[in-house]
């Protein structure tokens, strides 16, 4: 989009910012590809089984760091012990890119190393929880990039999962990032508005959201 006419930005809370239409086409079609190769392994794209015996209704697939309940593990340990695909230095950029549009600070956006991606896929029926996202030791902000289907996303505060919340709707190409005062926002996904995705992004159904993080783990292989 031109300088002419900047991308409309909504601060929803302090420090959570909704970017509609950021990712251009092109920049959707490369992480749709991506995506779908990480979900073909090292470790497969699977529904995560909670402690409690429940299992997500959306499917996971994890790059840099895996994601278990409720910790980071360099080996899917709950899925066959492989280790994870490396996280890109492309996409530390991307984040990099994304925070400073979020925020307008490009000094602290230099500063931001994301090292894990999950990427969670949402069929018509998926949804999740109010949440927080708390197993990393880093406090830096969690971006959030939407393909695909829109969702209904609610954003809560940080004392409880229910009211107050604000819900939104993100569509393909939205950029989400949440930190400062709302690092630890509840958060959840009540809807996917099934078939309002362009299949030009080379995802034909449901919804891909990736969101970057700072574990603030040490690798200790």
């Amino acid at each position: 989009m031109s300088a002419l006419f900047p991308r409309p930005r909504m601060e929803v809370a302090p420090g959570a910012v909704h970017v509609p239409g950021w990712l251009t086409p092109g920049q959707q079609r490369r992480l749709v590809a991506a995506c779908r190769a990480w979900a073909g392994g090292p470790v497969p794209i699977r529904h995560t089984r909670l402690p409690s015996g429940g299992v997500m209704s959306v499917r996971t697939v994890c790059v840099g760091w895996h994601w278990l309940p409720y910790r980071y593990s360099r080996t899917a340990d709950d899925v066959n012990g492989a280790r994870v695909a490396e996280f890109p230095e492309w996409l530390v950029e991307l984040g990099r890119r994304a925070l400073a549009e979020a925020y307008g600070d490009e000094a602290a956006a230099a500063g931001y190393t994301p090292d894990t991606a999950l990427i969670n896929f949402y069929d018509g029926q998926a949804t999740l929880g109010m949440h927080q996202d708390k197993d990393e030791k880093s406090s830096a902000p969690v971006v959030s990039l939407s393909i695909g289907d829109t969702c209904v996303f609610r954003v809560g505060n940080t004392a409880t999962r229910t009211r107050p919340y604000t819900d939104i709707e993100l569509a393909s190409g939205d950029l989400f990032v949440f930190g400062g005062p709302s690092r630890y926002v509840y958060h959840g996904v009540p809807r996917v508005l099934v078939g309002t995705g362009d299949p030009a992004t080379g995802l034909r159904t449901g919804r891909l959201n990736i969101t970057l993080r700072v574990t603030g783990l040490q690798d200790s292989s």
